[in-house]
């Protein structure tokens, strides 16, 4: 695609004629005139906005945190950035604040009887009960009483490895809100992934379950618990949620509700209930550690800090999703993911934050479209594999029977979402704001998404965020209309404080720094319009060059995503034979025939070009993508080339395990009959 234009989808969603006085970015824009920020533009135009906004780096964070009040009132105003380096930039130097503090605050200002936090659980049976404001605010303060007596100050660690359940908010909240550190696992890792990260992370106390219910079947985690109690040293306590029974005893195991109910009991003292206490924190103080997916080697595993995750998600869900007081959102995510994260920080926008621990697919596809047709959710966030399978399952049937009308946004994530599967999201909502957003773990934000001010077509990202100097690069220069490598030219607060074990940060600098030194280069490969819109096509390590010319292979996807027969699809390209070979999974009683397979060419070359023909086709029982759905590309090709499928992927970092076996079987197969046609004949000479 090196040279070439690539085509505009058509536009699924218009902002309404008054957006910029009914949003909360006009809000912004009208309050920067009126207070007088030098240099910024008023409403109108969010190309002046953002340009002004990546620009002018201490102006526009500096808005941020006045525009929504965060840190101490009481502290005097301070220099917003004192040293621009990439990495390394200093924000804030004088700023004291708490992210935990910011959104308990947000929920003590909601009448106590409000609910501001709501689960649907597989293992509790919790069918959307809600937490109120007043109960999560005890909750909060009666577990932080029990981290104190466990001896969790500031500068402690808590981990834990629990399903997307209210146990998990109230554990961020209490531990971080006493400036300790925070990291979160989904329960269905393996023991070794498990420890893999949270040996990184050391932490003194641990928070979990030994048993969950998904997909109607009950998941037995005693082995995990046992592997992590043995092998985290410094290790003070484990505390067990109950979910299909009650905790065990036994030395060193402490019991969940036993714990909050002791401490609320001993700190109500005639009060209705305890407020929580916050402990001030510098603007980098550690907030959380996050870990990469650890699909190609050990997870990295990434320090974030309070000030800047607080601005970064304000901005990002205030102004960017334009989430709004009251407004129920829900986002489909484990714990373990960024998104996790990204949902708690709703709290600090009034929003009645909305949970599900469970399967999205149990009973059938349609259980979270149910869901947020009776919870009547304003935003929902979903992956875009989840949307691809309703679209290819025909859910649109059942949908037409669905109260879909208080659906606002539906956001999606994970990986490109297709024009196709878009389209199909906007028709089936009756025209909610399909908003693919874009960035990653490594930020805890995206780069790229919508803007409520903005359209919307099909298969792109409306803009790139405030405060993200995004840039497409090509051999070293912007470029417009044609493939390039997403780059940050200026730093962003919430990019990380450290990676944990990289005392030097030679691995920080390496992983994000290395390709265009003063610049994050993020890895993926985009499109940059004139007007501000995007497309990201894939990894850009995943780029296939054939015959000199780029293919971004999120064309391959989208073309593929209009056959039937397919469920899924990666395709990559061997250098060393110049063949590109697809690799396919099929739909329940399809297989790969000489039909098929032409029906595959032909398609392929009519909608892309000769040269997206593939030269071999391959039908897999699944196909390699991470537990957040992104396909897995690099790996995929080094085993065919020959690696060690274990070298090259962690099989309990992808979403279905049996793709790396697979994917070993055929390149030993594909190596068996390369080495039949180079033989030589009988009595030729060697």
């Amino acid at each position: 695609m090196a040279g070439s234009s690539l085509a505009r989808g058509a536009v699924l969603w218009e902002p309404p004629a008054d957006a910029w006085e009914t949003s909360r970015l006009g809000a912004f824009a009208r309050w920067l005139v009126e207070t007088g920020v030098p240099g910024a533009p008023g409403p109108g135009s969010y190309e002046a906005l953002w340009s002004w906004s990546v620009s002018d780096l201490a102006a526009f964070w500096g808005a941020i945190q006045g525009f929504f009040e965060l840190g101490d009132p009481g502290d005097p105003p301070g220099p917003v950035l004192v040293d621009r380096a990439m990495p390394g930039a200093r924000w804030f130097p004088s700023w004291r604040g708490n992210y935990a503090g910011a959104l308990l605050q947000a929920v003590a200002r909601v009448p106590p009887e409000q609910p501001v936090l709501r689960c649907w659980s597989e293992s509790t049976g919790a069918a959307g009960e809600p937490v109120t404001a007043g109960a999560l605010l005890a909750d909060v303060a009666a577990l932080q009483a029990a981290l104190v007596e466990l001896g969790v100050g500031r500068g402690g660690r808590v981990a834990a490895v629990l399903g997307a359940g209210p146990e998990a908010v109230v554990g961020l909240l209490a531990t971080t809100s006493l400036g300790a550190t925070w990291s979160s696992l989904s329960p269905e890792l393996g023991p070794q992934a498990a420890l893999d990260r949270l040996g990184q992370f050391d932490p003194q106390i641990l928070l979990c379950v030994e048993a969950y219910r998904y997909g109607g079947k009950v998941v037995d985690r005693r082995e995990l618990v046992g592997t992590l109690r043995e092998g985290l040293g410094g290790l003070r306590a484990t505390v067990l949620v109950p979910t299909l029974d009650a905790p065990r005893p036994g030395p060193g195991l402490r019991s969940y509700p036993e714990l909050l109910a002791a401490h609320r009991a001993a700190s109500a003292a005639g009060s209705p209930a305890a407020q929580p206490r916050v402990e001030p924190v510098p603007f980098d103080h550690p907030l959380w550690v996050l870990y990469s997916s650890g699909s190609t080697g050990r997870p990295k595993a990434i320090v974030q800090g309070h000030g800047g995750i607080l601005l970064e998600h304000a901005k990002a869900l205030g102004l960017h999703q334009d989430l709004r007081p009251g407004e129920r959102f829900l986002w489909y995510t484990t714990t373990g993911w960024m998104m996790w994260n990204y949902l708690v920080s709703g709290l600090l926008l009034g929003a009645e934050v909305c949970v599900v621990d469970g399967s999205p697919t149990w009973p059938d596809l349609g259980v979270l479209w149910r869901l947020a047709a009776e919870a009547r959710l304003g935003a929902l966030g979903v992956s875009a594999g989840f949307l691809d399978a309703c679209r290819r399952a025909g859910l649109e049937r059942e949908l037409a029977g669905l109260d879909l009308g208080s659906l606002r946004v539906l956001g999606s994530t994970g990986s490109p979402l297709s024009a196709t599967t878009a389209a199909w999201a906007a028709e089936v909502t009756g025209g909610a704001q399909v908003a693919s957003i874009s960035g990653g773990t490594d930020v805890c934000t995206a780069f790229l998404g919508p803007a409520p001010v903005l359209p919307v077509r099909a298969g792109e990202l409306s803009c790139a965020y405030l405060g993200c100097a995004a840039e497409a690069l090509a051999d070293g220069r912007p470029v417009r209309g044609e493939q390039g490598e997403l780059v940050v030219l200026a730093p962003m607060p919430s990019m990380p404080l450290g990676l944990l074990g990289d005392p030097d940060g030679q691995r920080l600098r390496a992983t994000y720094y290395a390709q265009h030194p003063g610049a994050w280069t993020h890895g993926d490969a985009v499109v940059r319009f004139e007007d501000g819109a995007w497309v990201v096509l894939g990894r850009s390590d995943a780029t296939l060059n054939r015959g000199g010319v780029r293919l971004g292979t999120a064309e391959f996807y989208e073309a593929l995503d209009q056959l039937p027969e397919l469920t899924d699809h990666l395709v990559v390209h061997l250098e060393d034979t110049d063949e590109l070979v697809l690799l396919v999974a099929l739909a329940d009683g399809v297989t790969l025939d000489d039909t098929l397979e032409r029906r595959i060419r032909d398609h392929l070359r009519r909608q892309l070009s000769p040269r997206h023909v593939p030269d071999q086709v391959h039908a897999l029982p699944a196909l390699p993508r991470t537990l957040t759905g992104k396909r897995l590309e690099v790996p995929a090709k080094r085993i065919l080339q020959g690696a060690d499928p274990e070298a090259v992927a962690a099989p309990e970092a992808l979403a279905d395990p049996r793709a790396l076996p697979a994917l070993a079987d055929l390149a030993r197969r594909l190596r068996a009959e390369r080495a039949k046609t180079i033989e030589p004949e009988a009595g030729s000479p060697r």
